[in-house]
């Protein structure tokens, strides 16, 4: 990591936990002359008035701070589009598999990742192309996933999938879950998917409640494209991210493949991927 300068930060809205750490962050760097740039609810926490929009906090900044869950997280890495700025991600949530460093660990935390002896998480994202009449009408990146779900109220939707050149198969179901390693925790774990250690080249289409009981979820390369066709008349969201997305036509294609942007997310040094899972899903200790 480049020398800091300047550090953005980004604060959960409604935080009662970011009312006292956003000024003690501020003091503490005050005092090492590192400058902040926060967007207008994080200059609140402090009893500040400005502050920028939240997309362009990371603007000048060589280390973005992310106060807050997994789900404030994705909203920033999205935010960065890809610049080479690390984000340090202190959980102030429920869950937090993404935001690994703790309000206990912040400031050690910091001092190491000014010393420029801290460990990095590369993580790729994924590019969704929505296509409409043979045109590509918008492109997203998405962290953890990219997923077609029915609307309110509709019946089960159905999506025509293909995996490069070959045909996987009309899913009807309550929609498909095209995900990460970095989201195969999150909504396509609760779809009955797999857990993909962050380190493996792959992505996973998990159908959400199939009506085939045989539809099961598939991992396939890292380098792969997947289509999805909607076929459906009734109403089909594309979301990103559980964030951001709109609704779908008949006849759309959502191309996903991997992105060319990835996001660097700063690790304590002593906790590994199993020692996560084994803090968030309950698992046994040895």
């Amino acid at each position: 990591m480049q020398p800091v300068s300047t550090v953005g930060i980004v604060a959960k809205p409604g935080s009662t936990q970011a009312v006292s750490i956003v000024p003690d962050l501020l003091e503490w760097f005050g005092a090492r002359h590192i400058g902040v740039r926060m967007d207008e609810q994080t200059a609140r926490y402090a009893g500040l008035s400005g502050g920028c929009p939240r997309d362009r906090v990371a603007d000048g900044t060589q280390l973005l701070i992310v106060l807050g869950g997994d789900g404030t997280l994705l909203a920033a890495a999205r935010a960065l589009e890809g610049r080479d700025i690390p984000i340090f991600a202190v959980n102030l949530g429920a869950l937090g598999f993404l935001t690994a460093i703790t309000v206990d660990e912040i400031f050690p935390e910091l001092e190491r990742a000014l010393r420029n002896e801290h460990r990095i998480a590369a993580r790729r994202m994924l590019q969704c192309e929505l296509m409409r009449d043979g045109r590509i009408v918008a492109r997203y990146d998405a962290l953890n996933d990219v997923v077609l779900t029915k609307a309110s109220l509709a019946r089960m939707i159905d999506l025509e999938t293909h995996v490069d050149a070959h045909f996987v198969a009309t899913y009807k179901a309550d929609g498909v879950i095209v995900a990460t390693p970095t989201g195969s925790t999150a909504y396509s774990l609760s779809a009955g998917g797999p857990i993909i250690f962050p380190a493996v080249d792959a992505l996973c289409i998990t159908p959400i409640c199939p009506h085939a009981l045989t539809a099961r979820p598939v991992l396939v390369p890292g380098s792969s494209n997947i289509k999805m066709i909607n076929l459906s008349e009734d109403s089909t969201f594309l979301t990103i991210d559980g964030q951001i997305g709109e609704p779908l036509h008949h006849r759309d294609t959502i191309m996903c493949r991997a992105s060319a942007k990835s996001v660097k997310l700063i690790r304590p040094p002593r906790q590994k991927f199993f020692d996560v899972l084994r803090s968030k899903l309950k698992w046994g200790e040895r």
